[in-house]
């Protein structure tokens, strides 16, 4: 594998590709492009992505523009996800993209490592040693905002709910992802709500703002009605004329049938695939994914 970046004191010649870890403000670009692609990212998400394992999010650049992305977050000593796998319009078809992969690789270690991958691409990642596990859909619409007030056992997130969410998360999640999920429920223009019986926490769901209408992810609960709870007052936080967006992973029928009763529809699907077993997590509490690009 090529190394990650130069050398002190190499300077890449002209038209050599210099692959280096980005800065937060540096992956806006890889967001933008994102955008552009019609992966809808949601608006502050480098915010929460970047500081999750700074080292893990790589940009190639040629003649000093910047030309391809990929991030690699190491989660634990066992999992890491990757996404973000760009290049930019400009410079495709010239094998920028591969030599951004090798370099950027080795940083997984002996992780297993998951990804989303578009149809187009599941041949490709075979063959880097990637196996497929379900297919995740992407739904989205203007579900019904109800008239009754939010449903009974749906609060606010606040700071006393903080560990217990984060406890709850591993439990959905290969690997704890405390920080992350603090600044998830934290962040300025997301909308953090639990589900809470008898007084235990029994899910929780967020939505964001994003390049088109909002994002619901993770959706995460005991029970279809809790989930059913969560996603409709989350949905009514959003602007009436807004569309809804969330990521169902393949197994859980429940769940698709939630977004359907909804009023939501197919807009495309991705496979999610590894190239390991994948650390324990309970996947049966999944309604909606966090992100295609973090898992």
């Amino acid at each position: 594998m090529p190394p990650i970046g130069n050398a002190p004191d190499h300077r890449p010649a002209a038209g050599e590709l210099a692959v280096t870890t980005a800065t937060s403000e540096e992956w806006q670009h890889v967001a933008q492009w994102a955008a552009d692609e019609e992966w809808n990212p949601g608006l502050g998400d480098t915010a929460c992505f970047h500081p999750t394992d700074p080292g893990g999010f790589f940009l190639g650049r040629r003649d000093g523009h910047l030309v391809s992305a990929v991030s690699i977050v190491n989660y634990s000593d066992a999992y890491a996800f990757l996404g973000y796998y760009l290049v930019h319009p400009d410079h495709r078809r010239q094998g920028l993209g591969l030599a951004t992969w090798r370099a950027a690789f080795p940083h997984a270690g002996v992780r297993t490592v998951g990804l989303d991958a578009v149809p187009a691409q599941e041949a490709t990642y075979r063959r880097a040693g990637f196996a497929p596990a379900h297919d995740t859909v992407r739904y989205g619409g203007r579900p019904p905002r109800p008239s009754t007030p939010t449903p009974a056992g749906v609060v606010p997130v606040t700071a006393a709910h903080l560990d217990a969410i984060a406890d709850y998360d591993r439990r959905c999640f290969p690997a704890d992802r405390r920080a992350f999920v603090t600044r998830w429920l934290t962040a300025p223009g997301h909308t953090a709500l639990a589900f809470v019986r008898d007084g235990t926490l029994t899910g929780y769901g967020v939505l964001r703002p994003a390049s088109t209408g909002h994002r619901i992810g993770p959706l995460f609960a005991d029970t279809t009605e809790a989930a059913e709870a969560l996603f409709d007052a989350l949905a009514a936080s959003a602007g009436p004329d807004d569309e809804v967006f969330l990521d169902v992973p393949g197994p859980r029928h429940s769940a698709h049938a939630l977004a359907e009763d909804r009023g939501l529809t197919a807009r495309s699907h991705t496979i999610r695939m590894y190239t390991g077993p994948v650390p324990p997590a309970e996947q049966e509490r999944t309604f909606a994914v966090t992100s295609l690009e973090l898992g």
